[in-house]
């Protein structure tokens, strides 16, 4: 692989944009490629891999340039060493022979021990992990440093999982039954598949294996009514619709109606007609007051730092910081009490975040069942043995990248006492 001046320069500026985290990296990126619509596919695969790859290893790359600035041109070009194991002749006439010089003594540079640089995460997140050995940050951030497989959920009300891996393995591409969700197929590769028929006809959704399991151990059943409390795309919506043969009444609530909007042609190709969604201003809106004490399952998969999505979204760690995420457990903790006011006697509540702070995950629920003894925790080795979830987890779901090979996800199934 060789780098030209043009894709040199191209990376720069995309990771020049990305660095000032004031926005999404993924909207960074899709912006650039609207306005340099002429670039090619290999050359949107390289700038897309390079930036995405610096981001994710940006503590090491500004450890390796130290003492010299960390500018963008830099981190692009030691980006290209170490990500893509490029020697310093590739880079051809795309960098200077000054440059090429610097970069020789670059790669023998010994990084200093740190734990910040070696898990790839910062101070401020370390210290929030809770009880944890150095050698298990070091595990969890080199997990959530890589980049995440790409996992499908079959429709069940259009096609069976058997079915499907064999219509995919007949077009060529490369998948396997995913080892934890009944529902799930891990591909091999990355391919387009907004086009393809059985994308278009709803017999399958991109959905992380950890989200799928989300959806199923909250059991929802034919003919019950359930709402997904902070729906918003709807991923799991549709796979509790499917659990549920399109039976009973889901409720879809979100505040965001952008949100609940990308789930109108999600909900029209899966054929489910028991899908309700429902805009609220706030989560004490009069619609969620209407449904009090009726909803036999509730899934609140709250609003969080999304520190678990680390391998989709590497800049999150560096545009959250300790104020955003005391900010969101005050929210986490309203929208629980109020979304536990629709759980009927006997029904459940489910809490979930794709997070793995304690502060998002065990402390607000440890508090939620101080101030409401009227729920009791149930075991999750219960619940996944309920839905037939091959895993042993003891009081909660807690998926970790570099365990599970799924997105960080916490998960409580809380139930209203009878």
């Amino acid at each position: 692989m060789t780098i030209n001046h043009h894709q040199l320069k191209h990376i720069e500026t995309v990771i020049g944009q990305m660095i000032r985290f004031d926005r999404p990296a993924d909207a960074v990126l899709s912006a650039y490629f609207r306005e340099h619509s002429k670039l090619g596919a290999n050359d949107r695969h390289i700038i897309a891999e390079t930036s995405f790859g610096a981001l994710r290893r940006l503590l090491q790359l500004r450890a390796l340039i130290a003492p010299d600035k960390a500018t963008p041109r830099r981190l692009a070009l030691v980006a290209l060493l170490k990500i893509h194991k490029l020697n310093v002749k590739e880079l051809g006439e795309a960098a200077s022979a000054g440059e090429k010089e610097w970069l020789g003594q670059i790669k023998g540079k010994v990084l200093p021990a740190s734990l910040e640089v070696d898990a790839e995460l910062p101070q401020w997140v370390i210290e929030r992990l809770g009880e944890q050995t150095p050698e298990q940050v070091i595990a969890l951030g080199k997990g959530l440093a890589e980049g995440a497989p790409l996992d499908l959920r079959v429709n069940t009300m259009k096609m069976k999982r058997d079915e499907l891996l064999g219509r995919l393995q007949a077009d060529g591409l490369e998948c396997e039954a995913t080892p934890y969700s009944p529902l799930g197929i891990r591909l091999k590769t990355k391919p387009s598949l907004a086009k393809h028929e059985l994308f278009k006809t709803g017999v399958f959704e991109v959905q992380d294996e950890g989200s799928q399991l989300l959806g199923l151990i909250t059991g929802a059943r034919r003919g019950e009514m359930v709402v997904d409390f902070c729906a918003g795309a709807g991923g799991k919506t549709l796979l509790l619709g499917a659990q549920m043969a399109s039976s009973g009444r889901l409720y879809a609530f979100d505040v965001s109606e952008k949100r609940l909007a990308k789930l109108k042609p999600r909900q029209a190709r899966s054929g489910l007609s028991n899908v309700h969604p429902q805009l609220l201003a706030s989560e004490n809106d009069t619609k969620v007051k209407r449904l009090a004490g009726k909803a036999d399952r509730v899934l609140v998969d709250a609003p969080c730092s999304g520190l678990g999505t680390l391998r989709r979204n590497p800049d999150l760690k560096f545009r959250q910081n300790p104020d955003s995420v005391a900010e969101l457990n005050a929210k986490q903790a309203s929208i629980l009490a109020s979304a536990a006011r629709l759980v009927r006697a006997g029904g459940r509540l489910v809490y979930a975040t794709c997070s793995l702070l304690p502060q998002e995950n065990q402390d607000i629920v440890a508090a939620f069942l101080a101030d409401h003894p009227d729920f009791k925790l149930v075991k999750m080795d219960e619940v996944l043995a309920e839905q037939k979830i091959p895993l042993q987890m003891g009081d909660y779901l807690e998926l970790k990248p570099q365990l599970h090979n799924t997105d960080g996800f916490f998960a409580a199934v809380l139930e209203k006492n009878a």
